[in-house]
């Protein structure tokens, strides 16, 4: 997968990323890191699958690290805080490619702040959320979003159970996707391909 190192305003700050644009790319997709306090970052296994599987299927994307991690400015913004910078990460791949339709989605944190970004954003087509930690999300906030949604899962997760996802996805609006993956627990090491994947294939659907 070819990158070229970013950097794009989020307000008054400046985050890096790593932005791919492949040739004749029609669709986009960002993918949002795990928690920052807690080692998240773009570098983080999961992202960087997911979106090397995008770029396979000819998606455009973009991978960065919230405020405060790694070279983008600023510090942890209690959610709040991410919530602009995911936006601002759908606003500089739509300086690239304005006519595309733009996934948003994230791992375990990224996934609530991509869902809790985009449900609303006119910009964004559709969501993806991986390892979504269900019992620290209000799922009241995206209930009544019509945009297509997959969410991805382990059966061994603490931290997002899988019954308990089928439990909020269930009650949710629009088209709504759920993806198992035996086996996995929160972290998803040995996933990653299966995860790239099932995302690659919701962002850029057949026809």
């Amino acid at each position: 997968m070819d990158e070229e190192p970013v950097q794009f305003p989020s307000g008054a700050l400046s985050l890096e990323g790593r932005l791919s644009i492949p040739a004749a790319a029609a669709r986009a997709a960002i993918v949002c890191h795990p928690h920052p306090q807690y080692g998240g970052e773009m570098d983080n296994s999961i992202v960087v699958a997911t979106a090397a599987a995008l770029g396979r299927r000819g998606v455009a994307t973009l991978r960065f690290n919230f405020r405060g991690v790694g070279r983008s400015e600023g510090r942890y913004g209690e959610g709040r805080g991410e919530l602009e910078d995911a936006r601002a990460a759908v606003d500089r791949l739509r300086d690239e490619l304005p006519n595309a339709p733009i996934a948003l989605g994230g791992y375990s944190f990224g996934a609530m702040v991509a869902l809790l970004a985009g449900h609303g954003h006119a910009e964004v087509d559709r969501l993806f959320a991986i390892a979504l930690q269900v019992s620290m999300f209000d799922v009241c906030a995206i209930a009544g979003s019509a945009k297509p949604k997959l969410f991805l899962a382990g059966d061994r997760d603490p931290y997002c159970p899988y019954t308990a996802l089928e439990a909020v996805v269930s009650g949710l609006a629009g088209e709504n996707v759920l993806h198992r993956l035996g086996g996995a627990d929160h972290f998803l090491s040995g996933f990653e391909e299966e995860v790239g994947e099932a995302v690659s294939r919701f962002c850029a659907p057949a026809g």
